[in-house]
């Protein structure tokens, strides 16, 4: 199946590799649905992280609920669920023990933290929790953040999909990548980046917080139908390279279970299909809350006019 899909893409045979470098430590086992559980670790930091911000959003809630106010469930359960949960599924989970060792395991890694858990992280609402909940000078430092210079540049749509487009193609076709593989603290820091890059894209799209800069809706469905090609291009030139990403480095592996060419067409096809299919269902949802805001602001417009007639008429009674 994998010779048939480089031959589809036209992939180049898979040269030799000179000078291959002796692994540092025996691989893990050959990848598997049991090893994805059997591999869990949970003495990250990331995984002390998605415990504190749950802990924290958990709190607000119960904040507001104790002092009779309501918060969405769907909003706790896009955060919680596919929003920590999805970042949690992709580094606490056994996938990270394959992460430096399996370019498509990367890939995976790379769709669920830089587009999938930044969306659902946006529609629960954290900023608007944190300002209903926190105590008058903590709302007041966020606030002031929020609209600060730099929060403004940064969410500002055009800014954050340049930031979106552009930081993948540094990170593939640079060195940079290899010094990730080589150095765990660095990799811990991509997957840090990824999270704030899609975060930084996704949250003045599709987010329900308040942010110094966000378009009208038509502008925004543009720029995420934008968004589209840019995966597939990605998805293919690295499924047609003629060069391993990350050197000799998959190969110093000595795998017998993994052939790093192969896994690397998996990994641009993964890149390719995943990208195309969030985007277009982004672009879905994007649709239905622009609807939707135009349907809340018909009946706030219909509102306004039986006022305005209420009030004729009671003018025209008075007089």
């Amino acid at each position: 199946m994998f010779s048939a899909l480089r031959a589809a893409v036209g992939a180049a045979p898979a040269p030799p590799v000179a000078g291959l470098a002796a692994p540092a430590e025996p691989g893990p086992p050959p990848f598997s649905v049991t090893a994805v559980f059997t591999e869990t670790r949970l003495d990250s930091w990331l995984a002390l992280g998605l415990v504190l911000a749950a802990g924290l959003y958990l709190y607000g809630v119960y904040r507001l609920r104790m002092r009779g106010d309501r918060w969405p469930v769907a909003r706790t359960i896009f955060f919680l669920g596919p929003g920590l949960g999805g970042i949690a599924s992709v580094t606490v989970s056994g996938l990270h023990a394959y992460d430096t060792t399996l370019l498509s395991v990367h890939m995976v890694q790379h769709m669920v933290l830089s587009m999938v858990a930044p969306i659902f992280l946006a529609l629960g609402a954290p900023i608007t929790l944190a300002l209903r909940t926190l105590p008058v000078r903590p709302r007041k430092r966020l606030l002031a953040v929020l609209h600060s210079r730099v929060a403004k540049i940064y969410s500002y749509p055009l800014v954050a999909f340049a930031i979106f487009v552009v930081n993948p193609f540094v990170l593939y076709f640079t060195d940079l990548y290899r010094y990730t593989l080589e150095h765990a603290w660095a990799h811990e820091v991509v997957h840090a980046h990824f999270i704030m890059t899609g975060c930084v894209f996704f949250w003045p799209l599709l987010g329900l917080d308040p942010l110094p800069t966000r378009w009208p809706y038509p502008g925004r469905a543009l720029l995420m139908l934008l968004s589209v090609p840019f995966h597939t291009v990605l998805g293919l030139t690295i499924m047609q390279s003629s060069t391993l990403f990350g050197g000799d480095w998959y190969p110093s592996l000595n795998l017998g279970w993994a052939d790093p060419w192969e896994d690397q067409v998996v990994a641009g096809g993964i890149l390719w299909a995943g990208g195309e299919f969030v985007s277009v269902t982004m672009l879905a949802v994007l649709v239905v809350q622009w609807v939707r805001q135009s349907e809340r602001e018909a009946r706030r417009i219909d509102r306004e006019l039986d006022r305005q007639e209420a009030r004729e008429r009671a003018a025209q009674s008075v007089g």
